[in-house]
């Protein structure tokens, strides 16, 4: 590699899933020995271009050139080899395995303890990422695994690193020691790409700043050369807010659903992922949520929803409520039961004695009816339904009988137009009926148009903010 070719260079990137144009003509050039930010609202393109940059997805057009090198990458193991590592959001380890086991993993030739240990140990004293090579990764912490995924990487000389939200499961100090780390790697000569939503993060510790807005490159500059509002303005663009004011609500009579005072709650990990959370829902209101990706809604979303407690403070919930949740193949359905069955599902764990079966095919045939749900009857499997009528039954199955609070993720995900006009048309007759209805979306344009009052969630904090799509966005983005 010359002095002057970029460590990692992707031009004219496009890439398409179905209907989804994910990048469109995308770019992105990074310099050796140097941190550089890709950032983006949600859905923006990142992850995918940093997949083709790994050899997990393919692009339809455009090049890659790693270390000054053009290549054509079929695989990770292609991606690895010339000299790219990736550290995802989600870990990929072996939880019953050592530490030296799992940094192993994937090699070549026979395995040896003593030796996997001893490049444990040099990795460590020559990064600061020190482990205890025998321990086992189901008994390490969040931060201790996010460590063993990087001496991974290095452990294959890796010179180009990309890091996937990294801090996004870390608290504030352990954030703040992972950017050091992140900044001796790159004066060590390494080029390291850090996919971030955090303006604060980005601005702290990059060289150079990438911005991805609905699959193309707005800006491509140096740090040095930007500030906090050129980074929200190519993040977010322009958008015209004037025909998204909401209807006044109608039911709002002062009548609190939801009180929560100074609430903390964490996720599986036991990492604290919102803190000091204080506000009020009322009867027939909507209220947004907004956040990027990482930011503890998903934690706040559940816990309003009465799926996970509070680890401190006071939240006062009703007893009826019902929960449209973002994945709904994961945490919604079991696909291969019939509708009826899946109906019966509602309020699981809460109800004793025999299941009425007859009321529930009945209740079932009427939300079919209701929500305009394209299935024969009640005895078809869930897994027969379109993406959209699966989405008209969940929320009709949850609105049955008139819950007193309604809590939605990404409620027109994957829909169509039809679909999605559908389900916010719903969603607004429920709080007309006096439902106190949370929702939280992706698209910070429906977000707008549905609710009443906004909850902005930045790095764990929550408070109100205008209905206004800078000021959301900034807020989001800890951009004030």
């Amino acid at each position: 590699m010359s002095d002057t070719a970029p460590a990692l260079a992707l031009e004219h990137v496009s890439k398409r899933f179905g209907s989804l144009q994910a990048l469109d003509d995308a770019t992105l050039t990074v310099r050796p020995g140097t941190v550089h930010a890709l950032l983006g609202e949600n859905g923006a393109g990142k992850t995918t271009l940093m997949r083709i940059a790994y050899g997990m997805e393919s692009p339809e057009r455009g090049s890659v050139h790693i270390l000054g090198r053009a290549l054509r990458l079929r695989s990770p193991a292609d991606a690895i080899a010339a000299g790219v590592g990736m550290v995802h959001q989600h870990f990929t380890l072996v939880p019953a395995m050592t530490v030296a086991e799992n940094v192993a993993l994937g090699g070549r030739g026979r395995f040896d303890p003593r030796r996997a240990a001893a490049r444990v140990r040099d990795l460590g004293q020559a990064t600061g990422l020190s482990l205890e090579p025998e321990a086992y990764v189901r008994d390490l912490a969040v931060r201790g695994q996010q460590r063993v995924e990087l001496l991974k990487v290095l452990s294959r000389d890796a010179r180009v690193l990309i890091f996937d939200e990294p801090t996004a499961v870390l608290a504030p100090a352990e954030a703040e020691d992972l950017l050091r780390q992140l900044r001796r790697l790159a004066d060590d000569g390494r080029a390291i790409i850090l996919i971030t939503h955090k303006l604060r993060e980005a601005l702290s510790v990059a060289d150079d700043v990438t911005v991805l807005r609905r699959g193309r490159t707005t800006l491509a500059k140096p740090r040095a050369d930007i500030d906090g509002d050129q980074l929200v303005q190519a993040m977010l663009g322009q958008r015209d807010t004037g025909t998204l004011v909401p209807e006044p609500a109608r039911n709002i009579d002062g009548a609190t659903i939801v009180l929560a005072r100074d609430i903390e709650i964490a996720d599986t990990k036991g990492t604290t992922r919102v803190r000091g959370a204080t506000f009020e829902i009322q009867r027939g209101e909507i209220v947004g949520v907004a956040a990027v990706e990482g930011s503890g809604h998903r934690e706040l979303l559940r816990a309003i929803a009465g799926r996970v407690p509070v680890a401190s403070g006071s939240l006062v919930l009703p007893a009826s409520i019902g929960f449209v949740p973002d994945d709904r193949h994961r945490d919604a359905l079991v696909l291969e039961m019939s509708l009826a069955e899946n109906f019966a599902l509602n309020g699981a764990g809460t109800r004793r004695g025999v299941i009425p079966w007859r009321y529930i095919a009945t209740a079932t045939r009427d939300v079919i009816e209701e929500f305009d749900v394209r299935a024969r009857d009640e005895t078809v499997a869930a897994r027969t339904l379109s993406g959209g009528n699966q989405q008209k039954f969940i929320l009709g199955r949850e609105l049955h009988g008139s819950p007193t609070l309604l809590v939605v993720e990404n409620p027109t995900r994957g829909l169509d137009v039809r679909a999605s006009a559908f389900v916010r048309d719903r969603l607004i007759r429920a709080a007309d009926d006096g439902v106190a209805v949370v929702v939280h979306s992706a698209d910070l344009d429906e977000i707008m148009g549905l609710a009443h009052r906004m909850l902005v969630v930045y790095a764990g904090t929550v408070r109100e903010v205008a209905i206004d799509a800078d000021v959301i966005g900034r807020a989001m983005l800890g951009a004030e």
